[in-house]
């Protein structure tokens, strides 16, 4: 069988190239794929600071829904401090530390230094030295609360004194004891300072009090795994975590190893669209191939071989090309998964410091998936011919069926009809899981035209036949007639072309019009003219809020920060977890921002209360007076009366905590992160703050007229989506041109029977041309049509009107594109058929 296989590939060179394309870009679709998954479950990030210690103790950040993946959480979550001293007494530790992170910033000349990766955590006590893999230590510990290490990157000489904004306090002076050199080393203070800075000390107020933030240990030589092994013992039960070799990455800054959380999603949420998509083009293309081979396989079956050897040729024949295609398509794949990589660093998405995890688990499921696919649509597609009589089969090798199949034209109406009303969705959902539906219901759509394709172009064809004029041209009359005879090989080139179409315009109206009603709910929303941040200091310094009041011009300023929440919900009887952004602020909010309050009043944000967006306080039973239970971004589990509801959640987010109840649950201070000033409006009020700003090294002015307001940039997941349209529309247009090219190569002789009836080859030409131009018409016109409704329902429930927002020329782009592509991939292999001699053709045919 694999004999014939391969001797019958030999012959169909150019149908099973488009096969060839086909699989290679799903395989490296695929593969991508795999990789951006597998990364995100077993990359580690280096260890940093901590690469001195053997074992590292932290809290859990991870969230544990029941029956679903864990959900990162990157605020940092505490350890008790007594832990350091019953963990330093156990056999084999050599030193425990208790390690604390706190802002500071050191300062000269107007401008910062560089101090740690992060200044929001760039100080730590004198003993967090010991953490460091073979420091390079210059001078002596700092001893009292003016004293400070610091890193050797910040090109300081130990005696020098230099000013430091420290964990939010005005900047002042302290002297250099010591400067440390190894990697990502920050500034050092005496332990007892370093405490009380952070407000850790026993007995300090706030809910942090006689807490580190991890605790390492270090081990006498060979002692590692044996300690390992003893601590896990030792804090079983306790819900903290015990790290060994690279997992020791992900303790140094939660926020960053929350990151290859994103990677699982990005992955999950990539994978079906991609295997839709792969499985659509890889089982059109098969459908193209084995249609050229109708009559060698008819022909077998007149000679005695059985259905089932007849799909096995068919499968086997579809294999090998398929195993040739693969092997380049897993070494793409590693390369796009890193380039895809690199443009998520770039956007701020990935930490940089995250390798890729190039495992050979992607390609084995590459190449599972990739077989299986190849193998089912190669037995669909020779299934009517191998259950056909063989003297049926051998008179339909010519022809196509004179019907096109019910059940599969009612299968294609039943899918365009449940795509209609999936659309409908963004109606009710102003999420973006409801923006998600009008994507999916385009797709759906797609795959149902494909199927009542050849129904649907038959009846356009014998109606345009009949409605034709009888002196119209020749080479219309033709080719007019084969969109009638030949509806399904029409359908076949039409259907993808129209997928293409539909993709490209959901999936990209979806991602701007969600963007646009998110940007329009910020830009309304803030009533804030200005963003005052430091980012270089770690957080604004205390005072900041009063001093910027006390500027002319100014009317109000509130503190804003965001943070992240899980929120767990009862659905269809079922408990569901949703992560958010949330933003917090304060009683005061609302003389700087307006979210739309349409029950309650935001006033009323103090103790443990929130405020929900109309768009979950609904179906989750959150209205004003009721609570709801959260889990705050380092874990803790709280309970949280509503006493607001809102209608700008895609600008702000579906829920916002009052400042007492963030306090003390997020690495940074929420009255640090940023402060929103609202002025007078006029160019002395600008002024007064831009000359603040200059004043305090450190501090940064933005306006918030971009968008970017409260803290909400452009979402990755915007840019990600993009990206993948690009990338699946170019492997989509490449399979679609392919198969058309294989589709008209296979006429070589229905052309050379034309000719040798009297067609002249510009007669031919001129009906090709307008067979294209049929199918690019036909391509749009679906497309367009089936985008219509799912496009609208998006607009009227983001926007308010029948209509998506974004780019105009997207729509005369994919009308030239599709043209394009039809006309090229049928005008080169129809002048190519036109120089063989056409009595050659027909006699080897």
């Amino acid at each position: 069988m694999l004999h014939l296989a391969l001797r019958m590939t030999a012959h169909r060179i150019t149908a099973l190239l488009a096969v060839a394309c086909a699989v290679l870009g799903g395989a490296v679709l695929i593969t991508a794929t795999g990789v951006l998954a597998e990364t995100g479950l077993r990359s580690h990030l280096p260890p940093g600071r901590l690469a001195g210690a053997d074992v590292v103790v932290t809290a859990d950040q991870r969230y544990r829904p029941d029956a679903d993946l864990p959900v990162a959480l990157p605020e940092r979550a505490t350890v008790p401090a007594r832990l350091v001293g019953e963990l330093g007494e156990l056999p084999g530790v050599t030193a425990a530390v208790g390690d604390i992170g706190f802002p500071a910033a050191l300062l000269r000349s107007g401008r910062t230094l560089p101090a740690g990766e992060d200044a929001g955590t760039a100080g730590h006590g004198w003993s967090s030295t010991r953490l460091l893999a073979d420091p390079r230590i210059e001078g002596r510990a700092p001893a009292d609360a003016h004293e400070i290490a610091v890193p050797a990157a910040a090109g300081l000489d130990v005696g020098t004194r230099v000013p430091a904004v420290v964990a939010g306090r005005p900047a002042a002076p302290y002297r250099v004891t010591a400067v440390v050199d190894a990697p990502e080393a920050g500034v050092y203070f005496a332990d007892r300072t370093a405490l009380r800075l952070a407000g850790r000390a026993a007995g300090a107020p706030g809910p942090r009090a006689g807490t580190v933030d991890l605790i390492g240990l270090r081990a006498a030589p060979g002692a590692g795994e044996d300690l390992a092994a003893v601590v896990r013992d030792q804090v079983a039960g306790t819900g903290l975590q015990v790290r060994t070799g690279g997992e020791r990455g992900e303790a140094v800054a939660p926020g960053d190893g929350a990151a290859r959380s994103l990677l699982v999603l990005l992955a999950g949420s990539l994978a079906g669209i991609v295997l839709l998509i792969t499985g659509f083009v890889t089982a059109g293309a098969l459908g193209v191939a084995v249609a050229g081979q109708r009559r060698d396989l008819a022909l077998m079956r007149a000679v005695g071989a059985t259905p089932r050897q007849i799909r096995r040729l068919a499968a086997a024949q579809s294999t090998v090309v398929a195993a040739v295609a693969v092997a380049p398509g897993l070494a793409l794949g590693y390369l796009l998964a890193d380039t895809f990589r690199e443009a998520l660093v770039d956007r701020g998405v990935l930490p940089a410091g995250l390798p890729l995890v190039l495992g050979p688990l992607p390609a084995l499921a590459t190449v599972l998936l990739t077989a299986a696919a190849v193998r089912l649509s190669a037995h669909c597609a020779a299934w009517r011919t191998s259950r056909m009589p063989a003297t049926e089969a051998v008179a339909e090798s010519r022809s196509e069926p004179r019907a096109p199949s019910p059940g599969r034209t009612t299968a294609g109406a039943l899918l365009i009809v449940a795509a209609s009303g999936l659309s409908a969705v963004p109606l009710f959902a102003r999420t973006a899981l409801g923006a998600a539906a009008t994507s999916l219901a385009g797709i759906i759509a797609a795959i149902g035209l494909a199927l009542a394709g050849p129904a649907l172009v038959k009846a356009a064809g014998t109606a345009a036949v009949r409605r034709l004029r009888p002196g119209a041209p020749a080479p219309t009359w033709l080719a007019l007639s084969n969109v009638r005879a030949y509806a399904q090989r029409l359908s076949g080139v039409v259907s993808p072309l129209a997928m293409a179409v539909v993709f490209v315009l959901t999936y990209t109206f979806a991602q701007t019009t969600v963007l646009a009603a998110a940007t329009d709910d910020t830009r309304s929303g803030t009533l804030a003219q200005h963003r005052l941040t430091a980012p270089a200091l770690g957080g604004l310094p205390a005072g900041t809020r009063s001093a910027v009041l006390g500027l002319p011009g100014v009317r109000a300023a509130e503190p804003v920060a965001t943070t992240t929440v899980v929120w767990p919900y009862r659905q269809f009887g079922e408990t569901e977890s949703e992560a958010a952004t949330a933003s917090v602020l304060t009683p005061g909010a609302a003389a700087v921002l307006d979210l739309g309050v349409r029950e309650g009043r935001l006033d009323r944000l103090t103790g443990n209360t929130v405020a929900v967006s109309s768009e979950v306080a609904g179906p989750r039973d959150a209205g004003p007076g009721r609570e709801v239970r959260l889990v705050l971004g380092d874990g803790a589990r709280v309970t949280a009366r509503v006493v607001a509801v809102y209608s700008r959640g895609l600008g702000f987010g579906p829920v916002v905590l009052s400042r007492d109840l963030a306090a003390g649950h997020t690495t940074a201070d929420p009255a640090a992160q940023s402060l929103l000033v609202r002025t007078d409006g006029s160019a002395a009020a600008g002024r007064a703050l831009a000359a603040y700003a200059a004043a305090h090294p450190g501090l940064a002015l933005t306006g918030t007229g971009s968008g970017a307001t409260a803290g909400r940039d452009t979402p990755p997941e915007v840019w990600i989506n993009l990206a993948l349209v690009v990338v699946l529309i170019g492997y989509l247009l490449l399979s679609v041109a392919n198969r058309i090219v294989a589709a008209t190569a296979q006429r070589r002789t229905e052309i050379a029977a034309l000719r040798l009836a009297g067609t002249t080859p510009r007669q031919i030409l001129a009906m090709t041309r307008r067979e294209s131009a049929v199918t690019t018409a036909a391509a749009l016109a679906a497309g367009l049509a089936l985008s219509a409704l799912p496009l609208a329902f998006l607009g009227q429930g983001f926007l308010g009107r029948p209509w998506p927002a974004g780019p105009v020329w997207l729509l005369p782009l994919t009308a030239v594109t599709v043209a394009v592509t039809s006309f090229l991939t049928v005008e080169l292999p129809t002048r190519r058929a036109l120089r063989a001699a056409p009595a050659e053709v027909v006699r080897a045919a």
